[in-house]
């Protein structure tokens, strides 16, 4: 598996594509984590030899998670993690984009989609209907965004 970065290295990765669209016109949009996210939904990194043990999870629904409602987009990297234990583990790398409840995101009502790699699924496809999702919300400028890794 050559040119794959290692499974512990995910989240400095993202943390690297979201910092570089930084110095960008999309800063602090969704636009600009959404390229960022992209990018490294194309980086490839060492996992198991199984359908499931790299996937990206995009999905978006208005959630309570710190006292009021937000409207969440969550662009999410699940990885199986490989150690000594005789286990599988899975850890998941996310960004996190929330947004001030309006009556247009609420429209957009509630939406997940997975894409797996070493699939027939095509990642530009995917990314292309993802995109169009998103499309209401890529100028628009989220309340707080986060990143963060989750064992899962």
């Amino acid at each position: 598996m050559p040119n794959r970065s290692q499974s512990k290295d995910a989240l400095a990765c993202l943390r690297a594509e979201l910092a570089a669209e930084q110095s960008t016109t999309a800063e602090g949009t969704t636009r600009g984590a959404w390229l960022a996210f992209m990018r490294f939904g194309r980086m490839r990194f060492h996992a198991a030899p199984q359908a499931d043990s790299d996937g990206l999870l995009f999905q978006y629904g208005t959630y309570v998670s710190s006292g009021r409602p937000m409207f969440t987009v969550d662009l999410t990297r699940q990885l199986n993690v490989s150690d000594d234990s005789e286990y599988d583990r899975y850890v998941q790398v996310r960004c996190e984009l929330r947004y001030t409840p309006a009556l247009d995101l609420d429209a957009l009502g509630s939406f997940d989609s997975w894409f797996f790699y070493d699939t027939d699924t095509d990642l530009d496809g995917w990314f292309a209907a993802m995109e169009e999702r998103l499309g209401p919300l890529l100028d628009r400028r989220p309340a707080g965004i986060d990143l963060f890794e989750d064992p899962v």
